[in-house]
């Protein structure tokens, strides 16, 4: 009973509201200081140092920094036009065209945060002149931005990539099946919604192909960042950690040279962006590693994987145990600490009864970024509301069918391994070919 004090610990200073990073420190410390007191604190210190000195992990920082080009660099302005002229005369007009946006952004932003804090502070006053109510505003933008993450290349799915030791291409190409499919449930719930509340498009009738082709051209040099970046990794020009690299130059130089919008004096804000983000990032990877220390020693994660299997061998019902597991988690815990958390106890146990661990992983990252939508503590949730000005009741009241609808790509996404890697199982047929 003693080994399970510092979860206890952990989550009584959740709900005192401590930041994650810390809450988690804490704990790992209270262990460390009153509960193994053999071993010497050099030792605790030095696995807060040693978990971040990976080479992979340098990939994370290069991402964050595409994202914050990104915003500055008039890609962003590019892809939003691009999905106004996609999507803004169906039912819904600027709502269909949020989605739609953030699917595209997902690819180069990798950041739910990030991308429901742009769309919100862009799109959301445009949508409220065109006759969409606040709340109604507010929850298509943080529900849309919950596909940034899954599609490459977010940060979480490298994350996964290095926690489940699976290839960080093959875990970007999987992203994209349930970022699709996530972002179409979204399309068809705003349609329902507008039909039955008289939102009308943005445009007044569908573009015509020249212009559509007009935009695409124009955005093509946006639309090639995640394509170019997963094509680089998968025919071994460069790693995931160079291709961060390349994919912040090729931001710059799109940024300085095509679309012109970034200036010398963005730099030092980019930069002081990326540190903060990723200092932020990193402070929990390490916090969370040092528990994990905690827990290894305990054998907590054997324990689990033994609970879990003698719970029950079918993997159906393992996935389904550990689905209200994450829902239930990522209500109270943001969706990256939850990751580097959970997933070194879970894909042990998923691997014991013979499920995939790359359809682990996108059944992980569909699942905390749906949590990252629910109340009490969805980090979306709390980014849009404060933006925009919206009342939690008024947000949970809109928010609600766009929930339903993730859910239910969860469940075909869960249950359906095929459907949920059919990307890099079709690539690697071809590739065989």
């Amino acid at each position: 009973m003693e080994a399970l004090y510092p979860v206890i610990v952990l989550f009584v200073l959740f709900f005192l509201n401590i930041p994650i990073a810390f809450a988690l420190m804490g704990s790992a410390l209270f262990y460390f200081i009153f509960l193994n007191t053999t071993m010497s604190m050099d030792m605790v210190i030095q696995q807060f140092v040693t978990s971040v000195e990976s080479f992979p992990y340098l990939a994370v920082p290069f991402f964050i920094m595409v994202g914050s080009v990104m915003n500055y660099s008039g890609i962003s302005e590019e892809l939003m036009n691009m999905a106004e002229v996609l999507a803004g005369h169906m039912k819904g007009g600027l709502a269909q065209v949020n989605c739609l946006l953030s699917a595209m952004m997902g690819g180069i932003s990798g950041s739910a945060n990030a991308d429901a804090a742009m769309e919100s502070k862009i799109l959301v006053p445009e949508m409220i002149k065109k006759g969409f109510s606040k709340e109604f505003s507010a929850a298509v933008t943080a529900a849309s931005s919950a596909v940034s993450p899954v599609i490459p290349p977010g940060t979480n799915l490298i994350l996964y990539a290095l926690i489940a030791n699976v290839p960080v291409g093959d875990m970007f190409l999987a992203g994209y099946t349930p970022g699709i499919l996530m972002t179409l449930s979204m399309m068809i719930t705003v349609y329902i919604i507008s039909k039955k509340r008289g939102y009308n498009p943005s445009r007044e009738r569908m573009a015509r192909p020249s212009e559509i082709l007009r935009q695409a051209i124009k955005s093509i040099w946006a639309l090639a960042i995640p394509f170019g970046i997963i094509m680089g990794m998968r025919i071994g020009i460069f790693t995931p950690t160079e291709a961060g690299g390349v994919a912040v130059f090729f931001c710059f130089l799109v940024g300085f040279f095509v679309y012109k919008k970034l200036k010398l004096h963005h730099i030092p804000v980019i930069l002081m962006e990326t540190v903060k983000s990723t200092g932020a990032v990193m402070i929990i990877i390490a916090s969370a590693k040092v528990f994990g220390y905690y827990m290894t020693l305990e054998r907590i994660p054997q324990f689990i994987t033994n609970s879990l299997m003698d719970f029950t061998d079918n993997k159906f019902v393992l996935l389904m145990v550990i689905n209200l597991l994450l829902l239930f988690v990522g209500m109270f815990i943001e969706g990256g600490a939850a990751l580097v958390i959970l997933a070194p106890l879970l894909v042990p146990a998923v691997k014991a009864l013979g499920v995939n661990p790359l359809h682990f992983g996108v059944i992980f990252i569909v699942n905390i970024m749906i949590g990252g939508l629910t109340p009490p503590f969805g980090s979306m949730m709390f980014t849009v509301c404060s933006i925009v000005g919206v009342r939690l009741e008024g947000f949970i009241k809109e928010v609600w069918p766009f929930i339903v609808a993730l859910l239910v790509v969860l469940f075909v996404v869960t249950y359906s391994e095929s459907i949920a890697l059919f990307i890099p199982k079709t690539w690697k047929l071809s590739s065989v070919g």
